[in-house]
């Protein structure tokens, strides 16, 4: 089943359970697969909502960041419950090994030495981790590579 079917059945089992805070959350990530299809004309595959939904749950930690600083902790803990609901979109999270061997091999195949060739092993790995693993780690992992 893909992603995006999921999704709209998960919407339409939270409606019919009558469980607001899901459906909320469900209905954002909706209306930015909705936003997106329409801004660039496009179909979305599994990969593009996966990358929404990345980027959703970066914007979420971040707001909970801000918002136990402001002392929120209510709101903090809305943002919390939408990670959760949108993390179980996400697909299964690869292993510290699993990414180290991922450099590797991109590194391999591109023949990366230097701190210069880290955008090309960059391309390489984004469209195989990108969901799985936390890219701001991959992007560190790779400088460190490349810097000795």
């Amino acid at each position: 089943m893909l992603l995006k079917s999921r999704i709209n059945e998960d919407m339409k089992a939270a409606m019919r359970a009558k469980d607001a805070p899901r459906l909320g959350a469900v209905r954002l990530l909706l209306a930015a697969m909705k936003q997106k299809e329409v801004d660039e004309r496009i179909e979305l595959s599994d990969t593009d909502v996966v990358s929404i939904i990345d980027k959703m749950i970066k914007q979420r930690r971040d707001s909970i960041a801000q918002f136990e600083k402001g002392g929120r902790q209510d709101l903090a803990d809305i943002e919390k419950f939408e990670i959760g609901v949108l993390q179980a979109y996400m697909p299964q999270a690869l292993s510290e090994a699993e990414v180290e061997a991922a450099v590797a091999e991109a590194m391999r195949t591109t023949g990366a030495r230097a701190m210069a060739d880290m955008g090309k092993v960059m391309a390489v790995l984004k469209p195989k981790l990108v969901g799985k693993t936390d890219m701001g780690k991959v992007s560190a992992l790779v400088k460190s590579k490349l810097a000795g």
